[in-house]
Parts: C-alpha cells; structure tokens; sequence
C-alpha cells in the first residue's frame, strides 16, 4: 500500500507544479508523469478534462487478477489526484513500437475533442489510435516554427495530424504543403486546418510517400523556407515503396529536404529513435546545430523523449543570426 501512496503524493506533487505554469504557457495538454517511480511505468498526460494513461510494456509477468487489481488501482489513484471523473480516464498499453504502431487502431472508438495550445486549437482522440494525434513533446518547435514563419514558405513532411502546418500557417506563413501518406492523418489535417482558419487554397495537403514527393518536387524546382522532417523511427506501411528505416535512410530524406531548402532556410530534424545516431557527412556537407535540449519541454524534463536538429547550407549565414 505505501507503494500506491508514494505514486500518489508524486502525481499531486507534480500536478499542483505544473498547473499554473500550463496556465502560464496558454497550454490545454501536457505530460504530468513519466515513469518517476519504476514500480509505476506510466506515461500520464492531461488532455483538457481528460486524462492519457499509457503502461509502458516492460515485460513484468503477473498473475492476471493482480494485474488487474493493479491496474485498477492505478486508475483509482489518477482519478482521486485529478478529480476527474473515472470515464475521462483514457488507458492504454504502450508496447514497444513495431512497424506502423504509431497509426495503428486500437479497435476502440473513442470520442473526437479539442484541446488548445499557445492559442492553437486541435483535435485529439484518446482512444482511437496508439498516439492521440497531437505529439506534446514536439510543442517548444511547434511554437519555434509559428514565430519564425510569417512570410515564409513551409515544408511539413510526414506531416501526420498538421500541427506544425497550423503554427506555421497562423504564424503567417504565404504558402505551404503538408505531406504524408496516410488518408486517415490528412484527413485529421484538413480539420486540424479548419479549426483554425487556414485557407487551404493557401495551404495545401498531399498525399504521397515522402520518398517519391522529394524526388518529384526537386525535379519541380519547388523551394521552402522552412522544413520539418519528422519521420517515424521505422515503417513497413504497405502503401509505400520500401520499408523506412531513419538510421539507414536518413541521408536520403536530409538531401532530399535540402535540395528543396531556400538559400537562407532551415530543416527542422527530429526522430524519437534512442539509438539514433546522426551520420558524419550529414554535419560535413551541412551547417548543423544539435537543439535537443531545447526542443523537449519542460514537462519531458530529463527524458530523451526525442532528438533534434537545425540543418542549413554551409554558406548560409543564419547560425550568426540566430
């Protein structure tokens, strides 16, 4: 029992934290727990009135009935911390990603709400799929891409929901195009974009594989001031073309979004791959700056949640300027 108290008092502690420094930040969603007692491997984020509650999978065997009664009492813990009612408890399992399990169904249907963030809004669904359809931990660039759009063309490939489209977008951005190759995630994009106000005339969706659109758009000569590339650490999709694998096709999807990066521009790179390790001759041909302790919020504290980087041409300036 002096277990269940301590995961108890760490819930409160951080929840009474960080609920003035959300309200500061303008923030509806954001991260209250990450697994700071081992013996409670959770990932517990707050959506507006709701609450995510993923299991890490650590491979624990336990007899079923205790597992249960465990989990049970997990729930009943959130519930007491929060107040929230026990139907607002959203719980999943989070196994280790395999292939496509970021967008795969869990065959629940869930409820469609709408949390906002630094004045954006966006839809999320807690139960749907694996992920919500808003990743939190990429919020700091989020924000960084809206404050340094206005004027500028933007890039978002593998673009899931659209988010960074939309702090690009009511950020002033003249143009831009969304990219990836999934119907269900474009679809999520173009509400994403009418929630929002973003003309769509002006801001417009593709649906392709991220491989054949750089090929395609350098033979266009089409340029970007702005790109976000943030690939899956690994998809065997069978929409696509070949399997993705970030470590071994990161030299591919950089060049690629290079060769379509304005003179002056900057590509936003991220994975959330541990093992990732940038190639040498991406830092040889490009100017490039490691901002991953930057990017991760304040409520991933400490957690190599993902990594990130700032890449331009060599003769560009824009490190001095920055």
């Amino acid at each position: 029992m002096n277990l269940i108290n301590d995961f108890i008092n760490r819930l409160g502690k951080n929840l009474k934290h960080q609920l003035k420094w959300a309200k500061r930040q303008n923030l509806e969603a954001w991260r209250i727990y990450d697994k700071d007692i081992p013996q409670f491997p959770f990932a517990i984020d707050v959506y507006g009135e709701h609450i995510h509650l993923q299991e890490y999978d650590t491979g624990w065997l336990m007899h079923p009935d205790d597992y249960q009664k465990w989990l049970d009492d997990v729930c009943d813990a959130v519930q007491f911390v929060t107040g929230l009612p026990k139907q607002n408890i959203h719980l999943k399992q989070r196994a280790r990603q395999k292939g496509t399990a970021q967008y795969e169904k869990t065959g629940a249907a869930g409820e469609d709400f709408i949390v906002r963030e630094h004045g954006r809004q966006f839809w999320v669904n807690l139960d749907k799929y694996l992920d919500t359809g808003l990743f939190l931990d990429h919020r700091n660039t989020r924000h960084k891409v809206g404050n340094s759009a206005a004027g500028k063309r933007f890039l978002n490939l593998f673009s899931y929901t659209g988010s960074f489209t939309v702090y690009a977008a009511t950020g002033g951005a003249v143009y831009s195009e969304t990219v990836d190759l999934s119907n269900t995630y474009l679809d999520w994009a173009k509400r994403n974009f009418q929630l929002n106000g973003v003309d769509l005339n002006q801001h417009q969706i593709v649906r392709a594989d991220v491989f054949q659109y750089l090929i395609q758009a350098a033979e266009q000569k089409k340029q970007f001031d702005i790109i976000v590339l943030d690939p899956p650490s690994f998809s065997n999709s069978k929409k696509m073309r070949d399997i993705l694998d970030i470590q071994r096709d990161q030299n591919t999807l950089i060049d690629g979004a290079m060769k379509l990066l304005a003179p002056q521009g900057v590509l936003h790179f991220s994975n959330n791959l541990r093992t990732f390790t940038l190639n040498d001759e991406i830092a040889q041909r490009y100017a490039v700056k490691d901002v991953s302790k930057q990017s991760v919020p304040d409520d991933f504290r400490n957690k190599k949640i993902h990594q990130c980087w700032e890449i331009r041409h060599q003769s560009s300036n824009a490190f001095q300027a920055a």
